[in-house]
């Protein structure tokens, strides 16, 4: 079968998926807080509360209701939704409705058997990326006492406290899905969170890290998952590692034998791990002239080539647009509401939000790449416009009567508007700006959509 024709079944299979499980009396069932609630026929349903999370919007919320009765309840003549309605409605609902849906529908969809053809590997692998970042929270008490308080620093701006968290994103680098996301407390140490999200990799994954994640313990915990792991050492992590960066030579390959410290060995020996662990350090010259040493369980060095692995390696900085693409186009740092219960709703809901993106937008890109790969710059989605697009069309897209293909052929054409050009060798230098120059950045020119 052709692969435009794969490519669509697949997003119309997640879009079938999920209108079907949203109006599903099993699922209000497992995601209500109590049984009484969502049981009597009101408006503000549980599946009309879902999507409309889903949906999340940068207007007033009231006015956003004023446009949700017209969209998906018929007008104004069905009566009026109230914030207040919304806020008593909200607290009623697990944010794991989300995260079902994602598990349920999405990710079974995508890595079914109908579709293995159209998951990207790299030699037979998936490529994940496990890493976390900070994220700033609506002031509350509530919301500081279970994720706690930080504040700013920078002598430029006026000191103040605020709620913080840490999220941590088991993350499908050449797919651009979400496998698994955690929201902590910001000092939640972030390669804990990691080795929590290991339970949802294979066997045969190789996962990428940053320096973070270079301990024994993470090593041998994806080992015993049977997936694989390329991790960036720190200057303070191995000792091998240490005389590696101090010869200052690329392209070096040393297999060795972890051995654990006697501090440790009561631990290790009371989980059953074995004490030593076969690895391989490579080293690798940056564009920057800086040299990295990655540590890695792929030992053969003719089946992975260490130049391959840094170019694999490379593939890691697509987490760090993800994040940029939830906190910037997506702004998930603005909350609906100052509750935790909303944190929770908004943080799932934007993750399975973007996962359904990634996979909607398969036909477009797949129609744009087959146009442009005859030129030098060839051009992909622009994703400000695609988030936007989605958002617009997400009640026709998952709750009105209008058959799918229709909405998602009109989708596709949507997407395709101003694309974005790739040039690959383009380089960009990385800058570190100043605190005084992000707070501006984030209050006066972010870029949002919807």
């Amino acid at each position: 079968m052709r692969k435009d024709i794969l490519v669509r079944d697949r997003a119309l299979k997640v879009i079938q998926k999920l209108r079907r499980q949203i109006v599903d009396p099993a699922l209000c069932a497992r995601h209500r807080r109590r049984a009484q609630d969502f049981s009597r026929e009101c408006r503000l349903r549980f599946s009309v509360l879902v999507i409309l999370l889903l949906q999340k919007s940068l207007k007033s919320l009231q006015a956003r209701l004023h446009e949700y009765m017209g969209q998906l309840l018929g007008g104004p003549e069905q009566g009026e939704l109230s914030v207040g309605a919304v806020t008593h409605a909200r607290a009623k609902l697990s944010a794991e409705v989300f995260v079902e849906l994602n598990r349920d529908a999405v990710l079974p969809t995508v890595y079914g058997e109908q579709s293995q053809e159209l998951v990207q590997r790299w030699r037979g692998h998936r490529v994940l990326a496990v890493d976390s970042s900070l994220i700033r929270l609506p002031k509350s008490q509530a919301v500081a006492k279970k994720y706690g308080w930080s504040q700013t620093t920078a002598e430029a701006l006026v000191q103040e406290r605020y709620p913080q968290g840490r999220m941590s994103v088991l993350y499908d680098l050449l797919n651009e899905l979400v496998l698994d996301a955690k929201l902590g407390p910001w000092k939640e140490q972030e390669e804990q969170m990691g080795r929590w999200q290991l339970e949802k990799v294979q066997s045969g994954d190789v996962i990428i890290t940053d320096r973070g994640y270079t301990s024994y313990k993470w090593l041998w915990t994806a080992v015993a998952k049977g997936a694989h792991v390329i991790s960036r050492c720190s200057g303070s992590s191995f000792g091998l590692a240490r005389t590696l960066l101090r010869q200052n030579r690329a392209g070096l390959s040393v297999v060795a034998t972890l051995g654990i410290g006697k501090e440790s060995k009561t631990a290790v020996l009371k989980q059953g791990w074995p004490l030593e662990l076969r690895v391989r350090f490579v080293t690798v010259r940056l564009k920057t002239g800086e040299l990295e040493v990655l540590v890695t369980t792929l030992l053969d060095e003719k089946t992975y080539p260490t130049a391959e692995l840094a170019q694999l390696y490379w593939r890691r900085w697509g987490q760090e647009t993800f994040f940029a693409r939830l906190k910037s186009r997506m702004d998930l740092e603005n909350c609906s509401g100052l509750t935790v219960d909303a944190v929770e709703q908004d943080f799932a809901a934007t993750v399975l939000l973007s996962n359904v993106e990634s996979v909607v937008i398969g036909p477009a890109s797949h129609e744009l790449a087959e146009r442009t790969q005859h030129r030098e710059q060839p051009v992909k989605i622009n994703r400000a416009v695609s988030i936007h697009a989605l958002k617009t069309r997400l009640i026709d897209l998952l709750a009105s009567t209008l058959p799918p293909e229709m909405v998602l052929d009109e989708l596709t054409k949507w997407f395709q508007h101003s694309p974005v050009s790739v040039r690959k060798r383009r380089q960009v230098p990385r800058l570190k700006h100043s605190a005084a120059r992000s707070y501006h950045f984030q209050r006066h020119e972010k870029k949002i959509v919807f």
